[in-house]
């Protein structure tokens, strides 16, 4: 009797044994994960500081520096999942290999979202927009509303207050260039005796006196 449970004894130490070491042998690789994170669209531009999960092993947390390099210790076989601001989440796997290093170029697609139209209102309420509404004074017509814009003091707060365009600076510049050689001509011309009629006919009248005495 003694003879069979020492027997048991050491068949059941020996399965428990073999039972591990199976289980250890069956048990996935240790390897050194190593990469660089891309955008997908542009090899030449990395994503920083994205956020790495190993799924497979206790959702150990890792993250990429900012140049999208990243490097831990994982498992073969581990899902490993990459997530970063403004990129659509990524998954890989690990795979089985004869080294104990694993390196790839992980690729990240862009995620555009459209956001609804926002309109800005200067009131914070529609309460105070009613208020507001209710407050305001419409001109009658639109001869009562042209004529409050062109009137003396709102033409002058404007011209305070909104600075000249290029073709009104250029429409300017040419007015009083054409104003100033107009008159430079027209003084040239009354400063010449000769183009003077006022001196024709001063001269005119003194040829006639003389002709008198």
């Amino acid at each position: 009797m003694k003879f069979c449970l020492r027997t048991i004894v050491i068949v059941l130490f020996f399965g428990i044994s073999l039972s591990s070491y199976a289980q250890e042998s069956t048990e996935d690789k240790l390897v050194q994960f190593t990469g660089i994170i891309q955008n997908a669209d542009s090899s030449t531009v990395v994503v920083p500081f994205v956020s790495i999960k190993n799924i497979s092993y206790q959702n150990q947390f890792f993250a990429s520096n900012h140049q999208g390099y990243f490097s831990f210790v994982a498992h073969e076989r581990d899902t490993i999942e990459f997530s970063a601001i403004g990129y659509r989440t990524t998954r890989i796997v690990i795979p089985e290999s004869n080294e104990n290093r694993y390196s790839e170029i992980i690729k990240m697609q862009a995620s555009i979202t459209n956001l609804p139209v926002v309109v800005v209102l200067p009131w914070a309420s529609v309460e105070e927009f009613n208020l507001a509404f209710l407050a305001l004074e419409v001109a009658d017509d639109d001869y009562l509303l042209a004529k409050r814009n062109l009137n003396r003091e709102s033409l002058l707060a404007m011209a305070r207050e909104a600075p000249r365009s290029a073709a009104e600076i250029q429409n300017y510049n040419a007015v009083s260039s054409h104003l100033n050689m107009v008159n430079k001509n027209i003084n040239q011309r009354y400063a010449n005796p000769l183009l003077n009629p006022f001196a024709w006919a001063k001269f005119i009248d003194q040829i006639s006196k003389g002709k008198d005495k």
